[in-house]
């Protein structure tokens, strides 16, 4: 099983003030859900990501999945914390928990905030918002 490093306070602060600079930058023109997601990999960098929505709506890629978009085009591999903001503070959607559990380390203990449009701020780890996820383990024979 992988170890996860501990989340210092001025890690987790600067990837929540990421995901809030984040959010402006999503393109919401249809539903005005604007989002802002930010992911602190293994590697002690901070990753960003705002969903795009399309006027055809399946083709709306979310914040989260373009975040971990962004952390493979730099190199990364392995989530250790994820921050969310939207206006009300909403969790990640399904598909997104399930993206983000093939980047986190076995277990899933990796700590999601969600921030709302106040700033409050709630948190899970991934395994409370996906806790029977599927997973490479699954396709071994």
């Amino acid at each position: 099983m992988n170890e996860i490093k501990a989340i210092t306070d001025e890690e987790r602060d600067r990837l929540i003030a990421a995901a809030r600079a984040a959010r402006p930058q999503a393109y919401a023109p249809y539903s005005h859900f604007t989002v802002g997601a930010a992911l602190l990999a293994e590697d002690g960098r901070i990753y960003s990501g705002v969903n795009i929505e399309n006027a055809s709506y399946g083709l709306t890629v979310c914040a989260e999945r373009n975040a971990i978009g962004a952390m493979v085009l730099a190199g990364g591999q392995r989530i250790r914390a994820v921050a969310v903001c939207t206006e009300n503070g909403v969790t990640p959607c399904g598909a997104c928990r399930q993206v983000l559990a093939e980047f986190a380390p076995e277990g899933n203990d990796v700590p999601v905030w969600m921030i709302d449009g106040a700033e409050n701020t709630r948190t899970m780890t991934l395994a409370e918002l996906l806790p029977d996820d599927f997973g490479s383990r699954h396709l071994e024979a």
